[in-house]
């Protein structure tokens, strides 16, 4: 799989897990460059990229309304 928006959005959901683990700032901003990223990549993947990034959009999901539950 050489798409680069694919390794980017890989990256980007990685990054957003991490912050989301550890209770480190910046974890919706995170999410706003993951949804782009995954945004992009979907147009430019291969029928098996795409299915991957299904996964990572519910996993963005999850982690965008565990973030918002959370009392500030």
């Amino acid at each position: 799989m050489g798409n680069r928006y694919f390794q980017l959005a890989r990256e980007a959901i990685e990054n957003a897990e991490q912050l989301a683990s550890t209770g480190q700032h910046g974890l919706q901003q995170q999410i706003e460059v993951a949804k782009n990223n995954l945004s992009a990549a979907f147009h430019q993947s291969s029928s098996a990229e795409k299915e991957q990034l299904t996964a990572y959009q519910q996993t963005i999901q999850e982690l965008s309304q565990e973030s918002s539950n959370k009392p500030f």
